[in-house]
């Protein structure tokens, strides 16, 4: 059974990222977290140094390829929304920090509250497999689902005016409106993402110890002060 002496006897702890969670300088090659990945990047780091282990992050596309990654071992922990559906393969650490779903919506749209887009005729974009997606799909009754795999995927489908909505993490949307004159990310939500540390089933020392850091870094400021360094907007420590 893999678990926290195994990591030790490899001298090295590996995390992995999905988009939008980092970016890579083109140049250097080298990953920069952002939002969640901010936080996960920082606290992998921390898991490392408690384990005296290094620490190494990668890089995937979707939440999909990230999972695959960590059922089939080859990375130890990653950062995922506590989605129920996701609890049949993987084990979760109590939740670190939060943050909501909302929507953007292009000039001129007349969707101003979020039961607005859940009407015939209206198609709201999503980045399928996301976190904010799993909880879309659950809610919407009426409105048609655009998926797209990247969150530059769902952006161009918005742009090219073939969804009416783009359905994301606020901070996420927040970026993209900057991008998009005129655009307006609504100040209600759909959701919130309650995010914890993913671990393979059956490591259960692995996950008491991430658990047992995670509770550790909440009650100590180590995951506020992470938030409020890394500038995150709509990011709080988890309840």
């Amino acid at each position: 059974m893999a678990g926290v002496d195994d990591l030790s006897k490899r001298g090295l702890l590996r995390s992995a990222l999905f988009l939008p969670q980092y970016s890579t300088d083109a140049t250097s090659g080298k990953m920069q977290g952002h939002g969640t990945g901010h936080v996960g990047m920082i606290m992998t780091q921390l898991l490392a140094e408690r384990l005296v282990v290094k620490a190494e992050t990668a890089g995937y596309p979707t939440p999909s390829s990230v999972m695959d990654a960590l059922v089939c071992g080859e990375i130890d922990l990653a950062f995922f929304g506590i989605e129920p559906g996701r609890l049949a393969k993987v084990d979760f650490t109590p939740p670190m920090f939060q943050f909501d779903y909302t929507y953007l919506v292009p000039a001129g749209s007349m969707i101003a509250k979020i039961a607005d887009a859940d009407k015939p005729g209206t198609r709201i974009v999503i980045m399928d497999n996301h976190a904010s997606a799993l909880a879309l799909k659950r809610q919407i009754k009426q409105a048609t689902i655009v998926r797209a795999e990247l969150p530059e995927e769902a952006f161009a489908v918005l742009l090219e005016g073939r969804a009416d909505v783009f359905a994301s993490p606020r901070d996420v949307l927040l970026d993209y409106s900057e991008k998009l004159p005129g655009s307006r990310v609504l100040d209600e939500a759909f959701g919130v993402n309650k995010v914890g540390i993913a671990i393979k089933k059956e490591r259960p020392d692995l996950l008491a110890f991430a658990s047992e850091f995670v509770t550790e870094a909440k009650a100590n400021g180590v995951i506020a002060r992470v938030i409020s360094e890394g500038a995150l907007r709509g990011y709080s420590v988890a309840d």
